[in-house]
């Protein structure tokens, strides 16, 4: 396979994808979610190899999906059903919002579901999309420098792989995803988000440390060690959290909010719709309703 978006490699025991959109800070174009399920596929049939790594071209990992594109566009994009309406609209349809979702997760999740042990290094930031990237992998080190975080959570997303709780259980997982705040290294992994966080310039021979002592153990040894994790996080319910969470970041795409930060994008411009979600201040005021369409008729109506 030709490769658009990624990168592979294989030295030895070790095989590397890097995410190759540094023009975009490796943003998340349509192909690439396919393309890094098919090299961690590809890296499981190689004998040769024992252990994968993940990373970014350029100065970023991934700084979440392409929104420039698909949130500045006017008009219907992946992503952004029309609301209905007007002449050949034909409204929200969440099983199909669900349908191109999940299997960006499911591609996601490759690296987690991998036979062989996935490492991601995180030298620059992994934002968004690019944290659920990050986070699918088994283990994260990231540099000092690097941040992570969610800011969708804030408007227009809900991380779809759901690792945040998994790997930091509620309370944590909340106080990220309830601010969409972004962290750096040393606070990533003072909460146990990422393993480890080093300096950038200690951060490929840390990273090759731990790849190199992975790759002397047996491949049987490592799949079965892996399996046997994973399968106690199934237990916990990582398939439906995620079948959920993936409908509720169809949700938040079409809430009123959602469509109000979409109009917004197009109208000033991605990066400052950005800049006004991320501020602290009101997100579209004026523009939520009631959570229950009956709250204030009972009330009118002298109802306790």
């Amino acid at each position: 396979m030709v490769y658009s978006t990624i990168a592979y490699n294989c030295a030895g025991r070790i095989a590397t994808i890097t995410l190759d959109r540094p023009h975009r800070m490796n943003a998340i174009s349509l192909d690439m979610p396919g393309e890094i399920a098919h090299a961690v596929e590809r890296a499981n049939r190689d004998d040769s190899v024992h252990v994968i790594i993940l990373t970014g071209a350029g100065k970023g990992f991934c700084s979440g999906y392409d929104l420039v594109d698909f949130a500045e566009a006017r008009g219907e994009q992946p992503g952004s059903q029309l609301a209905g309406g007007a002449a050949g609209e034909t409204g929200w349809d969440p099983m199909a919002d669900f349908f191109g979702m999940r299997q960006n997760t499911e591609n996601f999740m490759s690296l987690w579901r991998s036979y062989k042990p996935t490492i991601a290094r995180v030298h620059g930031p992994a934002v968004a999309g690019g944290s659920d990237i990050a986070l699918c992998c088994d283990l994260v080190v990231m540099a000092d420098e690097a941040v992570i975080g969610y800011p969708p959570a804030r408007v227009w997303g809900c991380p779809t792989t759901a690792m945040w709780v998994y790997r930091l259980g509620a309370e944590r997982a909340k106080r990220m995803l309830l601010t969409g705040d972004l962290v750096g290294g040393k606070e990533a992994a003072a909460m146990g988000l990422v393993l480890e966080s080093v300096p950038l310039a200690r951060l490929d021979a840390r990273v090759d440390e731990l790849a190199r002592r992975m790759a002397g153990v047996p491949k049987n040894q490592l799949m079965m060690q892996k399996l046997m994790v994973n399968q106690a996080y199934d237990n916990m319910g990582l398939d439906n959290t995620q079948m959920v969470a993936t409908l509720f970041d169809g949700i938040t795409r079409h809430s009123p909010e959602g469509v109000w930060f979409k109009q917004r994008a197009e109208d000033v411009g991605f990066k400052q719709a950005v800049a006004e979600r991320d501020s602290g201040a009101p997100i579209a005021e004026g523009v939520s309703r009631p959570l229950s369409p009956y709250r204030g008729a009972g009330e009118q109506a002298g109802e306790g």
